[in-house]
């Protein structure tokens, strides 16, 4: 027991050391003297640890300076872990919790411009429901998850959006350009989305975008609700829990947000 315990100890320091160089290493990497102090370890045992984590390319080490910076099996890896994600799969938890968390039906959302499809739902225990449905399609520019994905996206993204027509289906539903663009710089300012009932006239969303590992929109999260349930202090308080869960899942994706 004594020796699975030693190992297990020296497996938690050599992973130390390894995250210890990939946060500060940055591109010229960290001495040997460096990592020792950061970690509160001697030299030699910094260099004991090493040794496997070079060996698996997980670590490689400069034969001029003696610098540590991450190998390239590190890269292996993440291909390995990203090639292995589904957003419906990572988001499926968090969307279900955000469910629970607020009482009101919960989307998992991707762009497909200038439309939204809705991948995932969770419904409300509430007599009145939404009637979204997986599967099914929505223009972007008058979605709460729609405006969400569209602040983060170039601005060839907002003219596709804006050439497929903007017509109105409530008195509140955006049709201008450039309203929209005003709209979507205070998306961005607050990290969080609204439709105030701009695609039906008596609910309200709020929605925050997913990032991937290279900081593009993967989809959106959103809550949705009859106005009465979802008042603008409400709102005020949905928003930040969404655009923190979305967070959560675009970490999972790679995202360094």
């Amino acid at each position: 027991m004594t020796g699975a315990r030693n190992q297990s100890s020296s497996l938690r320091r050599a992973l130390a050391v390894l995250d210890h160089v990939r946060a500060h290493g940055g591109g010229r990497g960290l001495s040997l003297t460096r990592v020792a102090d950061d970690l509160g370890l001697s030299k030699s045992t910094v260099l004991r640890l090493t040794v496997p984590l070079v060996e698996a390319d997980l670590l490689a080490r400069d034969r001029e300076t003696g610098w540590f910076r991450l190998g390239h099996g590190t890269l292996r890896l993440s291909q390995a872990y990203l090639t292995s994600l589904d957003l419906r799969t990572v988001a499926a938890e968090p969307l279900r919790r955000l469910r629970q968390e607020v009482g009101e039906t919960c989307h998992l959302v991707v762009c497909d411009l200038p439309d939204v499809v809705y991948i995932d739902k969770v419904e409300s225990e509430h007599n009145v429901r939404m009637g979204s449905r997986v599967g099914s399609r929505m223009p972007a520019y008058r979605t709460a998850v729609g405006k969400a994905m569209l602040a983060w996206m170039d601005e060839a993204a907002v003219r596709r959006v804006v050439d497929a027509g903007m017509p109105a289906v409530t008195e509140r539903t955006i049709t201008g350009a450039d309203r929209l663009r005003t709209e979507l710089s205070r998306i961005r300012r607050l990290g969080y989305a609204v439709d105030d009932r701009e695609n039906e006239p008596e609910v309200r969303c709020v929605a925050a975008p997913i990032f991937d590992h290279e900081e593009r929109v993967a989809g959106a999260l959103s809550v949705s609700g009859l106005t009465s349930r979802l008042p603008p202090a409400r709102v005020r308080e949905v928003g930040p829990l969404v655009a923190r869960i979305c967070q959560e899942i675009s970490r999972v994706l790679g995202s360094p947000r």
